[in-house]
């Protein structure tokens, strides 16, 4: 679970967004939130295994900073979750129908199908879940292993550049849609309760997970500008582009299954986490009570999981519609996640031992977590008004019970 909420949909579309942002100097912005994630992570594990919580990152923010703070933060990630599975499941839907000639209307179905799987794979069960997840990372991992591989003859140094193309604003603008490849160490937190031992399992989990990522997420942006070239940046599908320089048009249905796996992989790891998350927001008292039902370990939060798969189809039709477009939704839910992943740090900074070099580590991705959030630009609006609404269910909440 935790290696597929960071081995996200990313990797099917960030290289080409990516690369129209910042040309090849966009393995920049690779490279530096790749560092980033080694402090986040570990800060994040060392915390999921003092504080094992379905609150995840909110509850660490709660200890550090206090019960309002944590509202905000809880907040935040429920309402990022939604906007993030519809650009998940709309990205796998596009590889879909772009092998097999569907068109939009069935990229939408095909996002649908997914979106509606993993709400029922959740309704089921986390164990259920857990065991799908282990299936489909297994598979993906190979398929886009094999892609770097099969595209890896293609490079050709002239692709790279020129390098700097954009200044090196257009990397940090880069940066900010990448993050969405990178924030799935807060989803995972929230499945920290979960571990039997999370003392032991949590940190040999994200050491894996690291490694994987690095590997995979590196040989892809790196193959994606070095063998398509201008290409990288005027395909919505570049690991399809991949694989068929490598092998030839007959991986084209290859790429899509992968995608498909891929995509439901994430779409399940985050209703998983984030329905736990609901439901450790109502018992704590900062989201309406009845959101708690369900949210013991073992137990399946299905309140908070109807809320956020209702939430999810109905901003998926006013996506289908044609009123916003991917790389919004995937800028949108960055910037939500960027905004959790600084809380997240700060509580890191006050929590655990200081001066050490985790400490310090911690603090330079909370800088650099700040960086990439100023050019979020006006999308910041979002978590401006999540934090709003949290505080302002608390202060009604407040006022009802003075009044009683």
């Amino acid at each position: 679970m935790c290696a597929g909420a960071v081995l996200g949909p990313g990797v099917l579309t960030l290289p080409s967004l990516a690369a129209a942002a910042a040309g090849p100097a966009s393995l920049l912005a690779w490279v530096v939130l790749l560092a980033m994630c080694v402090p986040v992570a570990a800060s994040f594990a060392a915390l999921g295994a003092r504080f094992p919580d379905g609150g995840g990152v909110a509850t660490y923010v709660h200890r550090a900073i206090g019960p309002r703070a944590a509202a905000v933060v809880g907040w935040w990630f429920y309402g990022a979750v939604p906007i993030g599975v519809v650009a998940a499941a709309w990205i796998g839907g596009k590889y879909v129908a772009g092998a097999v000639g569907w068109g939009e209307a069935g990229a939408a179905c095909v996002a649908g199908v997914v979106l509606a799987g993993s709400l029922a794979s959740n309704a089921v069960g986390l164990r259920m879940s857990g065991r799908v997840q282990l299936l489909l990372g297994g598979l993906l991992a190979a398929v886009l292993l094999c892609a770097v591989v099969a595209a890896a003859p293609q490079v050709s140094a002239a692709n790279f550049t020129p390098f700097l193309p954009g200044g090196w604003a257009s990397v940090g603008s880069a940066a900010s849609v990448l993050f969405f490849a990178f924030a799935g160490w807060e989803a995972a937190s929230h499945l920290a309760g979960e571990f039997a031992d999370p003392v032991r399992d949590l940190p040999r989990v994200t050491r894996r997970t690291l490694a994987v990522i690095t590997v995979l997420y590196l040989g892809l942006a790196g193959t994606t500008i070095g063998a398509l070239g201008p290409d990288a940046a005027r395909t919505d599908t570049p690991l399809t582009e991949l694989l068929a320089r490598g092998v030839g048009s007959a991986a084209r249905p290859v790429a899509a299954a992968a995608a498909l796996f891929l995509t439901f992989g994430a779409v399940n790891a985050y209703l998983a986490g984030a329905s736990r998350l609901g439901a450790a927001l109502g018992r704590d008292g900062a989201a309406p009570r009845w959101l708690a039902k369900g949210g013991a370990p073992g137990q399946v939060p299905r309140r908070s999981l109807a809320v956020l798969g209702t939430a999810a189809v109905g901003l998926g039709v006013v996506a289908g519609a044609g009123n916003a477009d991917l790389d919004v939704l995937m800028r949108a839910t960055a910037t939500c996640l960027a905004a959790v992943t600084l809380a997240g740090l700060a509580a890191a900074l006050v929590l655990l031992p200081r001066r050490t070099p985790l400490w310090c580590g911690v603090g330079a991705s909370a800088v650099l977590t700040a960086a990439v959030l100023v050019f979020s630009g006006r999308l910041l609006v979002i978590p401006v008004v999540l934090a709003g609404a949290a505080l302002g269910f608390l202060t009604l909440r407040r006022a009802r019970a003075r009044g009683r």
